[in-house]
């Protein structure tokens, strides 16, 4: 066991090059419930959100085929005046009526003190108002490509209708918990994932009949593997109140430059048309080099103050080696060579970060 952004999570079951192989291979399941979930609720909590949040809220949820509803999530920031971060979040509806069900916010533990204060300062409560439901609901995570056949199975859900969903589908098989989950597509991890949001007590269930049927149970130490290969920054450790989202590389997925004001825009808008920033999150090949801690110093030939630092890092089975991510000053450009924690330390390949991941190089994986 250990702590994650001080909750209580579990690093690893006693095997994690075997766990990591399952997830692979075939399917994890991991219990991410350290991550908060708020309800949103009112008479207009989308029009409300709408001046918060930098992408827009998804439509409704509508009926599909098999009788379960069919909708959309939406990865997204939360800024302040000058364009910092409070946090990222996914949002998603609870039901099919704002007025009835309300919306999910699905945060990070790191972002959910201050989104929570955020919130209930510009939240107005005649419209809509916040209920941290954290510690009656939970997050399930199952990963792998065999995860929308295990899943489908557990539920009672056709594994084509899960597989088939994109990047920010999802399914709910009933109104607001504890009657219904909700079954989101889950893009920071390179693998096929499902993040799934729910009663407590529902979900534990879940979690046994998925062991039961095969999937490996699995702790965070693999799910950093899997996020960090895939490119993807986590509030809290990639990201904090320093950030904005345009040095995380995370604003073609979490701004919709089309939307109307938020909170923040005007730094966004003028960094996008007439500005830079000063520092980039970039993908490190570290070879054989020992993991990082975060926070290492990362320099050039050229300089000697540091022009960056590690903010995650971890050993990947499939590159083939150590592998971080982290911070550079914009004058370092892929694929740019770094040392690692002193002028003449381990040597750091620089890479770029798509919306789609790493973008690597020949002779980049071992």
């Amino acid at each position: 066991m250990g702590r994650h952004h001080g909750r209580r999570t579990a690093r690893h079951f006693g095997r994690p090059n075997l766990e990591y192989q399952a997830a692979v291979g075939s399917a994890a399941v991991l219990d991410r419930s350290h991550r908060s979930r708020l309800a949103i609720s009112g008479r207009a909590p989308v029009r409300m959100l709408a001046g918060v949040l930098t992408n827009s809220v998804p439509p409704p949820p509508g009926p599909a085929a098999s009788g379960l509803l069919a909708g959309r999530t939406a990865y997204s920031a939360v800024l302040i005046p000058k364009g910092r971060m409070v946090t990222d979040l996914v949002v998603a509806w609870r039901g099919t009526r704002e007025d009835r069900h309300g919306l999910w916010l699905h945060v990070p533990a790191a972002g959910r003190a201050a989104l929570v204060a955020h919130l209930r300062k510009f939240l107005p409560p005649r419209f809509a108002f916040v209920d941290d439901v954290t510690d009656a609901t939970g997050t399930l995570t199952v990963a792998g490509p065999d995860a929308a056949g295990m899943v489908g199975a557990a539920l009672g859900i056709a594994s084509g209708e899960l597989a088939a969903l994109d990047a920010d589908g999802c399914l709910l098989t009933g109104p607001a918990p504890p009657d219904g989950l909700l079954i989101a597509r889950l893009a920071d991890v390179r693998l096929p994932a499902f993040d799934i949001l729910g009663d407590r007590a529902a979900l534990s269930r879940l979690g046994a009949e998925l062991v039961r049927l095969g999937a490996a149970p699995t702790g965070m130490g693999v799910f950093e593997t899997l996020r960090i290969e895939a490119g993807r920054p986590e509030f809290g450790l990639d990201m904090d109140d320093r950030t904005i989202p345009t040095e995380a590389g995370i604003d073609a997925r979490a701004i919709d430059h089309g939307k109307g004001c938020y909170t923040g825009q005007e730094v966004i808008v003028r960094i996008r048309d007439r500005g830079h920033v000063n520092r980039h999150l970039r993908g490190l090949l570290l070879g054989d080099a020992p993991t990082p801690a975060p926070a290492t110093p990362l320099y050039s030939d050229t300089k000697a103050k540091p022009v960056g630092h590690v903010t995650s890092a971890a050993m990947s089975p499939a590159f083939g080696q150590t592998i971080a991510l982290g911070f550079v000053r914009r004058e370092v450009v892929p694929s740019a060579e770094l040392r690692l924690e002193s002028p003449d330390g381990a040597r750091a390949g620089v890479r770029a970060l798509g919306e789609d991941g790493w973008e690597l190089q020949r002779g980049d994986l071992s």
